[in-house]
């Protein structure tokens, strides 16, 4: 079964398939993304990578987290489900009911 990775402190130079290229060193990569700003266009600095078992994603956990990949220490570790938010009212006119 596929295991969800959460990457942080990736360098903004980074793109999708740089970040699978590195994680397929420790094993099959199933999915690589780096979470873009919708008004910028610049990463945000974090993505996650999909690994094609459990052992494949400890594998990535271990050769990667606390490690430097182009010149950025990475944080990696198990994804865990996004939280439920609460509704903005960003003012733009819209009704939030």
């Amino acid at each position: 079964m596929a295991k969800k990775l959460y990457v942080g402190g990736i360098a903004y130079a980074t793109n999708d398939s740089g970040l699978k290229d590195a994680f397929a060193q420790a094993g099959t990569v199933v999915s690589a993304t780096i979470i873009m700003d919708k008004m910028t266009g610049r990463s945000k600095g974090f993505g996650f990578v999909e690994m094609a078992s459990d052992e494949d994603a400890q594998a990535a956990i271990d050769m990667w987290n606390g490690k430097e990949l182009e010149g950025r220490k990475l944080t990696v570790n198990e994804a865990r489900p996004m939280e439920p938010r609460a509704p903005r009212n960003d003012n733009r006119g819209g009704r939030n009911w």
